[in-house]
């Protein structure tokens, strides 16, 4: 895969299925292609049978399909342009068996993924609402006054959650619900919520006799900065909620049983720790306390849960891989991973499924796709092999212009108190012995894994073996091992880092001696971190999107707030030690920083004071600053500057660290 290969990544979302697509059902996604020549993402609803995929709705910018559970009309979004040109995205409806897409909804800043009633005669959606006068809303009293976002009336804010990267301010464009009556064909798209909640609402789910819907909001209604969340029920009539489940600390997602038993993922904060908490399996029922039914220490649930049965099936991580496990509703104390059955498994990493019958459809994330749907009889589960309905990934594979999919292989090492660092090396053609870029994952509570990851690809095509892995505090390991660098950031995460490469290193293909490292977010903290305390091992370094300084993150980025304080803690002496903009002056190999101007998750400042203090040291340093984006530039970013960031790195790369060794 080279550089400007991203518009081969066609990546499948969450499928919904009615029936066995091989047998005459269908699931449908929605396919995400980025489009280099618009600058954008092209997203197409297709119908997955036996025979393949088609493409099934005839927009570009549709998306989150959705089948009415008589399996009779589809829901999705529409991205549209509302009278004053500004493009957001709707809900639109069509019948399955053929006919135009009617377009339902005109909400000010658009919709979120459509949720059937049971009887299939409404939809429910989260949509923001703005404050008059923000956000394109007329100004009160003036309906033609719209101000431009520079032009708009200062805020207020009064308390500390008011804001997250991607998303931007959150108090004056609150989230609430909307229910859509689908069965009037000639209704005018609905413009209002149905709730009006001083807070956030998110993931509506109907309850089986469609009277009203379960959401997930903060506690008390938001009334002060929490991280718990609890469960309301909202009346599908009038609106009003009242409170279902209190439950242990955060919620996912949540689905409702036909006898009105709430199963939902989520996480318990129990013991006051806010950070590396895994997400447990829970059930309830309205007025009683939850059951955790996943092990704390050995099970991390993401995702939503789905019925089958008696039993819930869920997504659950576990070194490396994502897969589905059984999890028996009825059970009484909680069940560690490995007594929970395995449905769909392997190498590979689910990002949605959904079940008909005794079918699960899922997309997943393969060693050499980003993502192809998936078939598994319930009734044999794990047993048999899934069957796979697409071949998404067929131009990164059969381009001719380019290098293909890089193999990857599993490696372990150990770091130096025994601990065992589990990991990969993707390698690039030829014997070697190749280059070495160590790239260090973001969180730090994430996870590498086997899936196709198109950064390793892209540097592994360009002649380098890329080692990557899952030092401490990462997630898929269980609780102690994601907990282990609370307070201790630093220390044995890179012990764990470094010992990963040394496992690498020791193959013939590999050259110890040309080695770069790399890595973005807590990637980046790492890496900033290395170059200063063990740079005589790399050549260079590329930091990006870092944490660099605690102190100004803690005042700065969405979730310094409190990030800070529970990764690292708040006496400031402790954030200086931990900081690796201290130590900067003992940086002596080129490094690379690099940012986003609109990251709110790590603030550009984190970059700027970074690059200032190396040039004051007399580093060979660089700032690469990226206009318009955010936190997610490398995985979501606009198309081109995506290709313009790798155009870079290898760059950087070509030029400190060539494929071919300088004579």
């Amino acid at each position: 895969m080279l550089a400007n290969d991203i518009h081969h990544l066609h990546v499948p979302s969450s499928p919904t299925v009615s029936g066995d697509p091989r047998n005459g059902g269908s699931a449908f996604v929605s396919v995400s292609r980025p489009d280099l020549d618009g600058d954008r993402y092209r997203t197409t609803v297709e119908q997955v049978t036996g025979s393949g995929p088609i493409r099934w709705t005839a927009g570009d910018r549709d998306s989150a399909p959705v089948l009415s559970p008589d399996g009779r009309t589809l829901a999705f979004l529409r991205v549209v342009a509302d009278e004053h040109g500004a493009e957001r995205p709707q809900v639109a409806v069509a019948p399955v068996d053929g006919g135009e897409a009617r377009v339902v909804t005109a909400l000010p800043l658009g919709a979120g993924a459509p949720v059937w009633s049971p009887d299939s005669t409404r939809i429910a959606v989260t949509a923001r609402f703005p404050e008059p006068g923000r956000y394109g809303s007329a100004v009160p009293g003036d309906d033609d006054r719209r101000p431009a976002p520079s032009a708009e009336a200062p805020r207020l804010v009064t308390r500390l959650d008011f804001h997250v990267d991607g998303a931007g301010y959150l108090l004056d464009k609150l989230q609430q619900v909307v229910v859509v009556d689908v069965t009037d064909r000639d209704a005018a798209p609905v413009q209002h919520a149905l709730t009006s909640a001083p807070c956030s609402l998110a993931a509506p789910r109907w309850y089986p006799d469609g009277s009203a819907l379960l959401v997930v909001a903060p506690r008390d209604l938001g009334d002060r900065e929490t991280h718990d969340d609890d469960l309301y029920r909202v009346d599908a009539t009038d609106g009003s909620l009242a409170l279902a489940i209190r439950t242990e600390g955060s919620v996912d997602q949540t689905v409702v049983t036909p006898r009105g038993t709430v199963f939902y993922t989520g996480a318990s904060h129990a013991d006051g720790t806010l950070v590396a908490e895994p997400q447990g399996l829970w059930r309830a029922d309205h007025g009683s306390d939850p059951v955790r039914l996943t092990a704390r220490e050995t099970v991390d649930v993401t995702g939503t849960p789905v019925l089958h049965g008696d039993d819930v099936l869920v997504t659950v991580l576990d070194r490396g891989t994502v897969g589905v496990r059984r999890v028996p509703g009825d059970t009484t104390a909680p069940i560690g991973l490995e007594d929970l059955a395995v449905v769909l498994g392997g190498r590979l990493v689910v990002s949605g499924f959904d079940v008909a019958d005794d079918v699960l459809v899922a997309t997943a994330a393969t060693t050499d796709s980003p993502g192809e749907v998936l078939v598994v009889d319930l009734a044999t589960g794990a047993s048999t092999e899934p069957s796979v309905l697409t071949d998404y990934a067929a131009p990164v594979r059969d381009d001719a212009a380019a290098p293909g999919v890089r193999r990857i292989e599993e490696v372990t090492g150990t770091s130096p108190d025994g601990t065992p660092v589990h990991g990969w090396v993707v390698l690039p053609e030829g014997d070697g012995p190749h280059p070495v870029l160590r790239v260090v994952h973001g969180g730090p509570f994430g996870q590498d894994t086997w899936a196709f990851f198109d950064e390793a690809q892209v540097y592994a095509s360009a002649g380098y073996a890329v080692v990557i892995g899952n030092p401490r505090g990462s997630g898929g390991y269980g609780l102690d091992h994601g907990r282990a660098v609370i307070g201790a950031m630093g220390t044995v995460d890179v012990d764990d880092v470094l010992a990963l490469l040394d496992a690498a290193l020791e193959r013939p293909d590999l050259d110890g001696s040309r080695v770069g490292i790399m890595g973005g977010s807590y990637g980046g903290f790492m890496t900033s971190w290395v170059a200063a305390h063990h740079g005589e091992r790399f050549v260079a370094a590329w930091s990006e999107r870092a944490v660099n300084a605690w102190d100004s993150f803690a005042g700065s980025s969405d979730i310094g707030w409190f990030f800070a304080d529970a990764y690292v803690g708040a006496d400031p002496e402790e954030q200086r030690r931990r900081s690796p903009l201290t130590y900067a002056a003992q940086v002596t190999i080129p490094f690379m920083v690099a940012h986003s101007e609109e990251d709110w998750r790590c603030p550009i400042e984190q970059g700027h004071r970074q690059f200032v203090a190396l040039k004051r040291a007399g580093v060979d340093a660089s700032l690469l600053v990226f206009p318009g984006e955010g936190h997610e530039l490398s995985r979501s970013g606009r198309p081109r500057h995506r290709v313009q960031r790798f155009e870079h790195v290898l760059a950087w790369w070509a030029q400190h660290l060539p494929v071919a060794p300088v004579a």
